[in-house]
Parts: structure tokens; C-alpha cells; sequence
């Protein structure tokens, strides 16, 4: 997945070439001569270096293993740098992967900006009935799919256990439970009650949906994350700072919070399935069963969490689309998703992996489930991964008291109606 949406990894892309034996063809064409495809597929990952990147790499492998004449090239992609970088490379028509792993609100900008090819009717798109009604959404643009759902998620609290039991309380329901568990926990413990990502806007979006608002309304063409909603959420994070509930951060947040988390510096984060098998490295996860998984706290007009994920697309500048297909169609696969889902966690897109024995009982995903089942669908619209910059810039400003929730919320209104021309 992902350390966040306007996350920066710390190491630089890795190219890594994966060639089976008897390989030989390493020019970017391919062929289908006599059923065998061949040729090379250039392959954008962004997921997290250090534990996902090595499964993901490893799929990829099994892939060469099946089609001997195909050589994937691996690269990994820095999350932070990935959406951008692909524009480019598109927008030149140099330098651009066959296959891209996208997050799930970069597909629709892509596609309209003509960088995608169509997957309807293709080798990739196998078995489409069989995919969760909402990670297909964020596939479609006018009524075509230019990618294929890879895993789906959305954010819960992480809590130490041990620390629960130590501070005597319970896992808070809502924000006030919240700021009370924190205040407790710091009184009984000395540690801190929670970590606040202070430089990620996904990571502000349950305390917006808790307050009945939202970025924006698609179906109305209406900016709503300056109305009162949008307001009372900005005041809410700032809020659990300032009462010292919670400790934040203007840079680094991903690293930052998952090594407080991990040494056990601070009782609860909100983080996602991406997170588990890194969160399990840490000293105070060696016994997993310490680690405890909640929907996010309440606001005053409910819950919330933003559907995530992650869609494998093809460039439509691909000068292999047949390998490209296969690639994309084999990665995405009931016998993938269940490897990646065993080893990472990471919730898949097709409804025959849940039903899997060793799936069906895995604490984390049966966990996380019916979290994405009641996710806030994101507005699939091609300006929809260009809305989390101005909200980033606003959200950390705000939590560093550079501005007041009021301000904060008022200028990322005013960037959003100049991205959004003809939005009210």
C-alpha cells in the first residue's frame, strides 16, 4: 500500500530486472507468435520498501516462471513520487512503465488525460463479476476500465493492548472517549495516548467524515470542505493537540509514527492493513497478539474511514499490451490475491479470496472487512488525487498553529473551486 497519500519513501526507485531462463528478449516489444508471449514489461510498484516490495517482487517472479519468454523489469516507485512521475513520463513518451500500480484516485486522472489503455474486452479484465462493488468503482471512467482492482482498504486505530491493560481503559468510541483514554493512559503510564499523522490528508479524512462533512460533493458539483462540517473537523484535530492527547508531526509522519508505535512510545494511530506487517517488526509486536485493531473514533455526526486501494493499469503507450494484459490479469488473480493477503494482510478485490479457509481466518482482515464495506467511497473524478495537496498543505498548517481551522478550511475551499472551474 502506501505510507500515505502525499508520503515521500526513504530510499530511491529500485530497477530490478526478473528473467526466467531462456529469456533472451530483452527489447521492450513483444510478440504472440505460435501462443507464447514474449518481450519485456516494465513494472511501477509503489508499495512499502522492506516488507511489501519483497512479496510483490516475488509474484512477479512466479509470473516470469509461467511465461519463460517474458522478462518483467521491477521497479520500486517512491509512493510520494509515483503519481507525478508517470504524468511525465507519459506526457513525453519516454520513460513510461507497461504496467503502474496506481492508487485508486490517480485511474480516473490518467484516464482522461488518454494515458490508460481501455481493459474492457482484454486479457487483464478475467472474471470482473467476481470483484467488491466498490474497489471496481475506482476503475471506471465513462463507462470504461482502465485498470483492474489490486487490494482495497481503509483506516482503523491501532492500540498496544498491554498499554490498555496498564492505563485501565477501554478502546474509545469516539473523540471524547478518546481525549479521556489519552489523559488516562499518560496519568498511569507516562506514555503518550495518541499519534497524530500530521503531514498526510488521508489520514484527516475519519475526523472530516465524523463530522458529517467531505472534500467535496461530485453528484452536486459543490466544494464542501469549508462549510461548518469541514470547520468543526479542522477545530477536532487541533483540538487533541493542543490538550496534549496526541503528539503530531509536519514531516517524516509515516516513519515517525510507525517507530513510536512500534517501541511502544504511544498507545494508538490510526493506520491501515498496509501497516500490520511492518507494525509487527516492532519490539512491542513480537507477541502479535498485542496488537489491537478499532474502527476510528466517532465524531459528532458518527464514524467514518475513506476507502483506499491500489489498481494495476496498463500505459496506453505500451509497446508489449499482450504481456502487459497477462501481467496485470495474473497479479490480480484469485491464486495472487491470496498469497499477498496470507503474507501481508492487505484485503483483496475479488469476493472468492474471502471465502478461502486460511483467509476467512485471518484476525486482520476478518477485522477490516466490514470496515471497507461501509468506507467512504472517494469521488472518482479525474481532479480527485489532485485534492489532497492544497488539504495537506491547510491540515499541517493548522496542527503547527500557522493558521486557524477557520482559515485553513477557507483556503483549501478556494484552491479547490479554482481546480474544480465550474464547482460551486
Amino acid at each position: 500500500m502506501r505510507r500515505g497519500i502525499a508520503a515521500t519513501a526513504l530510499v530511491a526507485a529500485l530497477g530490478v530486472t526478473l528473467a526466467a531462463c531462456g529469456s533472451g528478449d530483452d527489447s521492450n516489444g513483444g510478440s504472440k507468435s505460435s501462443g507464447e508471449l514474449s518481450g519485456t514489461v516494465t513494472w511501477w510498484d509503489t508499495s512499502t520498501v522492506g516488507s511489501e516490495d519483497k512479496v510483490f517482487k516475488k509474484l512477479a517472479e512466479d509470473f516470469t516462471k509461467k511465461h519463460p519468454k517474458v522478462t518483467v523489469k521491477y521497479v520500486n516507485v517512491p509512493f510520494g513520487e509515483a503519481q507525478n512521475k508517470f504524468k511525465n513520463a507519459a506526457q513525453s513518451g519516454s520513460g513510461a512503465p507497461d504496467v503502474i500500480r496506481s492508487e485508486v484516485a490517480w485511474t480516473p486522472e490518467f484516464a482522461d488525460l488518454g494515458y490508460l489503455a481501455p481493459l474492457d474486452g482484454t486479457p487483464a479484465l478475467k472474471d470482473a463479476d467476481d470483484f467488491l462493488k466498490q474497489a471496481a468503482a475506482s476503475v471506471k471512467y465513462k463507462d470504461k476500465t482502465y485498470a483492474v482492482p489490486q487490494v482495497i482498504d481503509s483506516l482503523g486505530v491501532f492500540y498496544n493492548k498491554k498499554i490498555f491493560k496498564d492505563a485501565g481503559v477501554a478502546v474509545p468510541k469516539s473523540v471524547d472517549e478518546l481525549k479521556t483514554a489519552s489523559a488516562k493512559i499518560k496519568e498511569k503510564t507516562g506514555k503518550t495516548g495518541f499519534y497524530l499523522r500530521g503531514d498526510d490528508p488521508y489520514w484527516f479524512l475519519p475526523f472530516l467524515y465524523g463530522e458529517g462533512g467531505d472534500m467535496v460533493d461530485a453528484d452536486q458539483k459543490k466544494v464542501t470542505v469549508d462549510d461548518e462540517s469541514g470547520v468543526k473537523a479542522f477545530r477536532t484535530v487541533k483540538d487533541l493537540v493542543d490538550s496534549k492527547a496526541a503528539i503530531t508531526d509536519a514531516t517524516n509522519g509515516w516513519d515517525n509514527m510507525q517507530a513510536a508505535f512500534k517501541d511502544g512510545k504511544v498507545a494508538m494511530m490510526i493506520n491501515g492493513p498496509w501497516a500490520v506487517a511492518d507494525t509487527f517488526t516492532g519490539k512491542e509486536f513480537a507477541d502479535k497478539a498485542n496488537l489491537g485493531i478499532a474502527p476510528v473514533p466517532a465524531g459528532s455526526a458518527g464514524q467514518g474511514a475513506p476507502q483506499g486501494g491500489h489498481n494495476l493499469a496498463v500505459y496506453a503507450g505500451s509497446k508489449n499490451l499482450d504481456a502487459s494484459y497477462a501481467f496485470v490479469e495474473y497479479m490480480t488473480s484469485v491464486e495472487s490475491q491470496a498469497k499477498v493477503t496470507k503474507e501481508l494482510s492487505l484485503l483483496p478485490t475479488r469476493s472468492s479470496v474471502y471465502i478461502k479457509p486460511d483467509i476467512a481466518t485471518n484476525e486482520m482482515i476478518a477485522f477490516f472487512k466490514p470496515v471497507v464495506d461501509k468506507a467512504v467511497e472517494r469521488p472518482w473524478i479525474p481532479e480527485g488525487g489532485s485534492l489532497f495537496e492544497p488539504l495537506k498543505v491547510e491540515y499541517t498548517k493548522v496542527l503547527t498553529g500557522q493558521t486557524t481551522p477557520e482559515a485553513g478550511a477557507k483556503a483549501v475551499g478556494d484552491r479547490y473551486r479554482k481546480l474544480l472551474k465550474d464547482w460551486k
